[in-house]
């Protein structure tokens, strides 16, 4: 397993899906990029309450960051070219409104600043 953090942008809305059990879990896509200004997209599939609800609360095109466990992948688009992909089980979703709730709570200024 390798544990990563990524930041991108989310593409299309997060959407909630249940499996055979019931237990209920997010499935998202985010366009990142690489170092090489590359652009990739990261499959997302989160099951713990904080990262489904943090994901479920973005738009499309919002900026997050993830965390959790990553499985590099690859994939062949429709012109043939083989492209990589990520998947990510989230552990923790950070948005804007996260970094700005903390630093209110660190004494950084309050929220609505």
């Amino acid at each position: 397993m390798i544990d990563g953090l990524i930041a991108g942008r989310l593409m299309g809305d997060a959407s909630r899906r249940v499996d055979k059990a019931g237990r209920g879990y997010i499935v998202a896509r985010v366009l990142a990029r690489n170092k090489a200004d590359e652009e990739f997209i990261v499959n997302v599939i989160a099951f713990d309450e904080a990262p489904c609800a943090a994901l479920l609360a973005l738009a499309d095109g919002e900026a997050l960051t993830l965390s959790g466990a990553l499985t590099p992948k690859v994939w062949t688009d429709k012109q043939g070219i083989v492209r990589p992909s990520l998947d990510l089980i989230a552990a923790q979703v950070m948005t804007a409104y996260h970094v700005s709730r903390k630093q209110a709570a660190l004494g950084g200024g309050s929220v609505s600043e």
